[in-house]
């Protein structure tokens, strides 16, 4: 039986080279007998995590490996970086960063024009000791970090330091007298075929130099792919890579299928005529015994005090928190609870994490950045008296094991939330605290979706770029699946042999990773360097270095992430606190908000809560007339119910239904009262449904918390099933009603998908109380935090101001002698409401580079003229500017502005005013002047909204003369009237849980509308459902409980019905 192990393998992760997963090759590997598979990708170990766990669980022998690119970096200088501008995290050299990038008018760096640099050599580095991987990541770090991103070149004479027991293969024959001193007794030449005749040259050169220098030879294939059907598909990442359509790619392709994982009989057969050579494969894998599993983490310590240990250090603050929060007076509870938590802590070594949080949170005060615990952290009353969440534990009786078990004996996971615009102070603490190579950021892998897939596929297979254009923009953003009928009415035909090649090609590319980016806040920090553990990389923002792992390596691993997360909502928050203290001259916090407002909560109860943190969305917009909440717990409610969670397990109307008094409060067994109490007897959170279990079914606290991670692997055969026999069962045998058994059981399903746990939802509402607050009392504040926190939530800037406009909000236009670049209060004497001025951030086209000549040239100004010479804006930011409105204060209008602009553009480096021989009387012509329709329209190109009106106010006339009314007149209808009506699409939502049903927020002059559409109506008119942005509805009104919706019959281009 012929044996050998494969040892040059490249997975999709050496990124637009690889054809395959890595689990698909491990599982190949096994299927066919290969004694072991070395994963070799390209100059990273960023799959190396997905296939060690597959082959752990197959229980096939997995070498850590890579090929590593020989090269000088400085043949990079200047390059591009390999990794498109939608990875917005990165860039910074080995010793600080890199010095200034040219700019872009944006202020974004400036993409190098493409060219090819000179190829690097690629060497096989192998680690069959620990050691030996720290050295190949410390090694692939040095390539990275001297190179742009998504480069690497490592310099030959660099091996030397990195080589002490890496086993290497030589490719290049020129490569190995230089490297049989550091590799002395660890090099092999590698004798690579692939049956292309050019091969058989390189091989001679090969035998007779390794023959020369006594290296033995080592037989193998390039794998890319775990079978020849991939092959087209590796020809299409190549051209992707290359940037080049298939008919131009020639000899940059593989030239045949041979590079797929090939059998121990086929590669026998490929090396007949040296059979020591494949042998010599199993001598290479039986030196590489080392495994991903021998990896030995510890987290750092954090700075104690002399001759205090670390679970003491913690201790002390935990209980000096603890007087803080509860006055001096700790309950008894408390104490015990505080207790159990710390000898948790203490015994599975996780005190360092705690204290980490805590320095952080204690860093963010210290610079007066607000920052709040959530999520499971928030079980914890640990993390409640260091002050990392805010949520008391013990008072709402939630459930710790949620946060920590002895049986799962894995790390915690603390998301700790920043306000975004300051997060970053956060995130160069973390470095400068830990040092670069004991800290890095998690990365995230970009990978092919339907849009994306077709865009390359189609450029590769060099399809029409208009085709492949309107097909990509017809499918969803964030589906994993083509929308067939989208493509079709996009004129792809699956008939035609080049669109059938697309569709087959893009489906097989679905899910591929496209290149490494930064996780949105993900930190791992080690008291060893952390780049013995994976290589350090740039991240696309200057100042910022990953790994190569995403969060799921890093918890396959047993790893501890620490989250530092950018919340827009606390950015809003703050801004408004500032706001209000300059303005009304109240000095506020998050913590002295005044809570229970009864006000608040009737602003909740009638969902007006466009900008509420939460529950702003149209779900929760249509939930809260029904649920009208008056307490803050309510509150927590809220925000968790419209979830899949207890949609799919059928919890919400009967809660709804005991909550309004229609049915009464049932147990379905009297020992469940004290955990189902809280909500009326209806399970809502996670933690309810790990307590019905270890109630109900016996299970442990950890076997609870194993249900919960089991539920987000539900499809995964196997995983589930047992747990629904146990509960199902065991709820029976207790007498509870097999019914309601079930339906806990659908909910379990459902959380898989999205389910709250109660200690996050209770961590997110209290951001949603307080921003419903502020809408409340200080609208006019609220609107400019909002405004200048964007983009976030679920609203356009448009409709944050015409919703501030409904609202008795003066929104005054942008304006170049009063804006500023954010949005500002301007308080007259004779008015006590502030009014909101407009910034110029908002003008489409304007950047940092112009922000920086606008603050340094500030207001006022004498003259246009004056304007143009001070701040040297360019042109085309003049043009913006002029068509937005700004220059009004000049009077002149927008035709007169744009006129005059152009020709002061030409000579604002003049140092003599322009004023008389450019007087509008003497050579300006006269212009028509903008009608308030056009104003508004010229509002919404240049700045995305318009202080001045709705378009939809212009076409009110033509549209009342046809019968159709405004959202505010159909809110006045009764329960099953026939209406028409035209809105603006502003949301458009389709959740997973509905059936297929989509739901639309339509908004005209007068407010806002939501419409359903049921999924046959969406099919008939699907072109027209999915890519409007004016829409006609026929249809009807329901009105329950409160709440009122337009109900779809038929949909229609408005457009064509005022023809």
């Amino acid at each position: 039986m012929t044996r050998s192990a494969a040892l040059w393998v490249k997975s999709n992760f050496s990124f637009l080279e690889g054809a395959s997963h890595p689990d698909e090759l491990v599982a190949t590997a096994h299927a066919q007998g290969h004694r072991a598979l070395a994963l070799t990708d390209r100059d990273g170990v960023y799959g190396l995590v997905r296939a060690h766990v597959e082959a752990t669980k197959l229980g096939l022998p997995l070498i850590c490996g890579a090929q590593v690119t020989i090269g000088d970096p400085d043949d990079l200088l200047g390059l591009a970086p390999e990794a498109p501008p939608d990875d917005d995290d990165g860039p910074e050299g080995a010793d600080g960063p890199p010095p200034a990038a040219p700019r872009d008018r944006r202020g974004r760096p400036a993409r190098s024009a493409i060219r090819t640099p000179p190829p690097g050599r690629p060497l096989l580095l192998l680690a069959p000791t620990r050691q030996a991987y720290g050295d190949l990541c410390r090694l692939l770090s040095r390539g990275r970090m001297a190179c742009p991103k998504g480069h690497s070149r490592v310099r030959l004479a660099d091996l030397a330091e990195h080589a002490r027991e890496l086993v290497a293969l030589a490719l290049d024959p020129d490569m190995l007298p230089a490297l049989r001193e550091p590799f002395a007794g660890r090099l092999y030449a590698a004798v690579a075929r692939h049956r292309v005749a050019a091969e058989q040259p390189l091989e001679a050169r090969v035998r007779a130099v390794a023959d020369r220098l006594g290296v033995p030879l080592v037989a193998c294939t390039e794998v890319l792919y775990h079978h020849r059907e991939r092959r087209p598909l590796q020809d299409i990442l190549t051209c992707t890579r290359l940037g080049l359509p298939i008919s131009r790619a020639g000899a940059a392709l593989r030239a045949n299928a041979e590079h797929d994982l090939k059998t121990p009989q086929q590669l026998a057969e490929l090396f007949r005529d040296d059979p020591a050579a494949l042998a010599r494969t199993l001598e290479v894998a039986e030196r590489c015994g080392f495994s991903l599993a021998d990896l030995r983490y510890r987290y750092p310590t954090g700075a104690l005090p002399d001759g205090t240990s670390e679970a003491a250090w913690l201790r002390d603050l935990t209980l000096r928190g603890a007087r803080d929060r509860y006055r001096g007076d700790v309950p008894p509870a408390v104490l015990a609870q505080l207790d159990r938590e710390l000898d948790l802590i203490q015994e599975l070594d996780y005190g360092g994490y705690f204290l980490t949080m805590w320095e952080i949170v204690q860093y963010c005060r210290s610079q007066q950045i607000l920052c709040q615990g959530r999520g499971s952290a928030a079980n914890s009353a640990v993390c409640f008296c260091l002050g990392i969440t805010a949520i008391d534990p013990v008072r709402m009786d939630l459930l710790f094991e949620r946060f920590i078990s002895r049986e799962r004996a894995e790390p915690p996971d603390i998301d700790l939330d920043i306000e975004h615009e300051r997060r970053e102070e956060v995130i160069q603490h973390v470095y400068q605290r830990y040092g670069r190579r004991r800290a890095a950021m998690v990365c995230t892998f970009i990978r092919y979706r339907p849009r994306s897939a077709l865009r390359d596929v189609g450029k590769a297979l060099g399809l029409p770029a208009d085709l492949l254009d309107r097909a990509a923009k017809l499918q969803s953003a964030w589906g994993a699946e083509f929308d067939e009928p989208m493509l079709r009415g996009a004129g792809v035909d699956p008939q035609l042999p080049a669109h059938g090649h697309l569709l087959r090609l893009s489906r097989e590319l679905l899910g591929f990773p496209r290149h490494a980016a930064t996780h949105p806040g993900g930190f791992l920090l080690g008291h060893e360097p952390v780049d013995t553990l994976s290589p350090i990389e740039p991240a696309a923002m200057a100042g910022r270095t990953i790994v190569q792992w995403d969060k799921n390596d890093v918890e396959d691993l047993g790893l501890f992430k620490v989250d530092l997360l950018g919340l827009g909502a606390l950015s809003q928050v703050r801004r408004c606190l500032d706001l209000i203290r300059a303005h009304h001259g109240r000095d506020l916090s998050m913590a002295t908000i005044p809570a229970e407002d009864p006000d608040t909560y009737a602003m909740l109860g009638r969902a007006d809560t466009v900008g509420v943190f939460q529950v702003e969305s149209r779900a929760q917009m249509a939930m809260l007339p029904r649920l009208r909440p008056r307490t803050f717990y309510d509150l927590v409610i809220e925000v968790a119910l419209v979830r899949p969670g207890p949609i799919q397990g059928d919890m919400v109307h009967p809660y709804l239904r005991r909550r309004s008094g229609e049915e009464p409060t049932v147990y379905p067994h009297p020992s469940l009262e004290r955990v189902l109490a809280k909500t009326l007897g209806v399970p809502l959170f996670q933690e309810q449904v790990m307590r019905l279990a270890m109630l109900a079914a016996d299970y442990t606290p950890g076997e609870a918390d194993q249900l919960r991670r089991d539920m987000a692997a539900w499809r995964t055969p196997g995983r589930i099933e047992p747990h629904h026999d146990r509960i199902v069962e065991r709820m029976a045998n207790k007498g509870i009603d097999r019914e309601f058994a079930e339906r806990v059981f659908a909910q379990i399903r459902g959380f898989g998908e999205y389910g709250f746990p109660e200690s996050h939802a209770a961590s997110f509402a209290l951001i949603a109380y307080a921003t419903a607050w502020l809408r409340c009392h200080y609208p006019a504040a609220f609107t400019c935090a909002l405004l200048n926190a964007q983009p976030m939530g679920f609203y356009h800037p448009s409709t944050i101001v015409a919703d501030a406009q409904r609202h008795g909000v003066e929104v005054r236009p942008i304006d170049v002698q009063r804006s500023a670049w954010d949005c500002t209060l301007e308080q007259d004497p004779k008015d006590s409401s502030p009014a909101v001025r407009m910034g110029l951030r908002y003008i489409k086209g304007l950047g940092v580079l112009e922000r920086a000549a606008l603050e340094n040239e500030p207001a006022p100004y004498a003259s246009l003229d004056a304007f143009v010479r001070r701040t040297r804006l360019h042109a085309q930011a003049l043009a913006a500017l002029a068509e937005a409105g700004a220059f009004a204060c000049f009077r002149l209008d927008r035709r007169a502005a744009l006129w005059r602009v152009r020709g002061l553009a030409a000579h604002k480096d003049d140092s003599l005013a322009l004023g008389d021989t450019m007087s509008p009387g003497a050579q300006q012509p006269l212009f028509r002047q903008l009608t308030l329709g056009e104003a508004v329209l010229w509002d919404y190109r240049r700045s995305h909204h318009s202080t001045r009106g709705h378009p939809l106010a212009e076409w009110r006339p033509a549209l009342r003369a046809l019968g159709i009314l405004d959202a505010a007149a159909i809110a006045r209808l009764r329960d099953g009237d026939l209406v028409d009506h035209v809105g603006a699409v502003t949301c458009r939502q389709r959740p997973p849980t509905a059936g297929g049903v989509t739901f639309y927020t339509l908004e005209d002059e007068t407010g806002m509308l939501s419409l359903v559409v049921w999924a046959n109506i969406f099919e008939r008119h699907a072109l027209l459902a999915r890519t409007a942005q004016l829409l006609g509805v026929s249809g009807r009104v329901q009105r329950q409980h409160g709440v009122l919706h337009l109900i779809a019959d038929t949909l229609w281009d408005p457009r064509r019905a005022l023809e």
